[in-house]
């Protein structure tokens, strides 16, 4: 676990499942001049290995979280999530809804419906798209692989997300990051048939929620406006020039606005 900055404090929850909170280090720790920002590695990624990572499922992530909320000695917490973390905070709400001050959804994932598949078949298919291809046949000619095998690796990495990226050429120089596969897995099968339970109780969560999501992003613009609709106490940005990693690609206006909603809440 990471504390950076002082201030309100914010809980940065990673994407993933399975990851871990490094990645996001590099751009949020710029609102550590407001805010304390906690970060934690997730059950069963980073430096939160188990034993069993199959037997991980959504309810040990949402009560990992409020023994951390028990541990900071919190009554509330300010939520901000990252793809699936966006998805983690909507769960904990729901479930502890008297302890959800606030939300940011940057990108979350989906919960319910056929979003998520269509998600995994736009990446697939922007991965293997003609830009993406120039780029791949770029590397291999620059001769970085004999010159500096560590840089050549970097530049693999970055292409393997790339299709994250409204332009592939952002994904350049990425943060690296890990995710650990049977985690993942584990806690997409737990929540098999949670929907319209989740639903249910979105559709009467008083809890004031930011939801950001990129114009471009491979994640269906309709399931951030599904959300924003049921969510009583919601507000939708949609970035132009973005896609899943908004806080790269437009991070000028994605820190702006995350600040905004935060500074009304707290004169709110």
């Amino acid at each position: 676990m990471v504390e950076v900055g002082e201030g309100h404090p914010v809980v940065v929850l990673h994407g993933g499942p399975g990851a871990h909170h490094d990645y996001m280090l590099p751009a949020f720790s710029q609102l550590a001049d407001e805010y304390r920002l906690y970060f934690y590695d997730q059950r069963g990624g980073g430096r939160s290995r188990v034993q069993q990572p199959l037997e991980i499922t959504w309810r040990d992530h949402v009560a990992d979280l409020d023994l951390l909320r028990s541990t900071w000695e919190r009554e509330r917490l300010a939520l901000m999530g990252y793809s699936w973390g966006g998805l983690l905070a909507l769960l904990y709400a729901s479930e502890h809804p008297q302890r959800a001050e606030t939300l940011i959804l940057l990108a979350p994932a989906a919960a319910w419906g056929d979003y998520q598949r269509r998600f995994r078949e736009e990446l697939e298919r922007r991965s293997r798209s003609g830009a993406v291809a120039r780029l791949r046949a770029e590397l291999e000619a620059s001769g970085l692989r004999e010159r500096d095998a560590a840089a050549y690796r970097q530049r693999l990495f970055d292409l393997s997300i790339a299709g994250y990226y409204c332009d592939p050429r952002a994904a350049l120089d990425s943060a690296p990051f890990v995710v650990q596969s049977q985690a993942q897995q584990a806690t997409w099968a737990s929540l098999a048939g949670h929907g319209p339970e989740l639903r249910r109780k979105l559709r009467s969560l008083q809890v004031p929620t930011l939801i950001l999501q990129g114009r471009h992003d491979p994640m269906p613009l309709e399931w951030a406006q599904e959300l924003a609709q049921l969510l009583p106490i919601a507000r939708l940005v949609v970035l132009e020039g973005s896609g899943h990693v908004p806080y790269v690609e437009e991070a000028e206006r994605t820190f702006v606005e995350i600040r905004r909603f935060l500074s009304e809440r707290r004169t709110g």
